[in-house]
């Protein structure tokens, strides 16, 4: 008679399917910002009654967007789409001071959901221009919030660095009054390499007073350091708009693990589990704890998963809503 095999630790005699490590990163989704933009718009739904529009997505998320848009909100690329008479939210990105001043100009009734961390980098961007510094801001062109900062000053003060590639084509000079800032959702280590180019070639140049890369973004991917090494596969929920999210999947890429950004659970393909014993979760700031848990009954499906979380640092970060919605 043959002995029979032995026992996989975690797993029933009679489950066929094979073990699975989940780590998942803590902390993960939802900031501080995205919790208060979302109620943002909830409470001006409660306030003012559907519809209520909302100039961009107020976070990149289809699940949460979608999620606002069954509930009243209807979101629009530019003002030119919003009646005079409806109340608009601005999204948690900002946006350029062009258009508050447009809505102003209509009489409109606005709502501002812009991060505070974010719009601390709008006050500080007014400062250095007030000191007459031209401003080199680090970010990536297109991107809402990059949109939204160089749009707090006047054309022509201020220019745009992705790379430190970009540093050498700068064409200021050792008399040149400049100062940086950066958009707030970068990667750490990348930003703190262009930080590093632009200090060595303008030994002149004036740092921020704080750093303007946000604590959620910063505790995010410091989260995936920590459990990427030990992991074959790490999965990111986050849209593929999202910057914060994109950088989550660098990070783990630069410590040498495979990496894959999803949006749902359904997008994961059961074939990148061959082979791979120990898989890494985490969710960008605009993603909801529900679509984290929707990924792990999706794995569950296919593999007996023991979930672990690994915390690196907690957050009880807390903004305050506008006070129009609170009186």
């Amino acid at each position: 008679m043959n002995a029979p095999f032995p026992s996989t630790p975690g797993v029933s005699d009679s489950d066929p399917r094979l073990p699975l490590q989940l780590m998942i990163a803590a902390p993960r989704g939802f900031c501080a910002g995205v919790d208060r933009a979302i109620e943002i718009v909830e409470r001006a739904l409660q306030k003012y009654g559907a519809p209520v529009y909302v100039r961009h997505e107020i976070v990149h998320n289809r699940y949460v967007v979608d999620s606002l848009k069954a509930k009243g909100a209807v979101f629009v690329e530019e003002l030119d789409e919003v009646p005079d008479d409806a109340p608009v939210v601005f999204s948690a990105h900002g946006v350029p001071k062009t258009v508050p001043a447009e809505a102003e100009r209509r009489k409109m009734l606005y709502v501002d959901a812009t991060c505070p961390l974010v719009s601390k980098v709008h006050r500080q961007a007014e400062r250095q221009i007030e000191k007459g510094q031209h401003i080199l801001f680090i970010g990536h062109a297109g991107h809402p919030e990059v949109i939204g900062t160089m749009g707090q000053v006047p054309e022509g003060r201020i220019t745009l660095v992705e790379t430190v590639e970009d540093v050498a084509r700068l064409e200021f000079g050792p008399d040149d009054d400049l100062s940086y800032l950066s958009q707030t959702t970068l990667s750490v280590d990348d930003t703190r390499e262009i930080i590093g180019a632009l200090e060595a070639r303008f030994p002149q140049i004036v740092a921020p007073k704080a750093e303007d890369i946000c604590y959620a973004t910063s505790n995010r991917q410091a989260a995936v350091k920590d459990i990427a090494g030990s992991c074959d596969l790490v999965l990111v929920i986050g849209a593929p708009n999202s910057s914060n999210s994109l950088r989550l999947v660098e990070v783990a890429e630069r410590l040498g693990t495979d990496a894959r950004l999803i949006q749902r659970a359904d997008e994961i393909d059961p074939s990148w589990l061959e082979g791979v014993g120990t898989i890494g979760l985490t969710a960008g700031a605009s993603a909801p704890e529900k679509l984290v848990r929707e990924v792990v009954d999706r794995l569950s499906d296919w593999r007996q998963v023991e979930e672990q979380v690994v915390t690196s640092a907690e957050e009880n970060m807390v903004f305050k809503l506008p006070r129009q919605l609170t009186d």
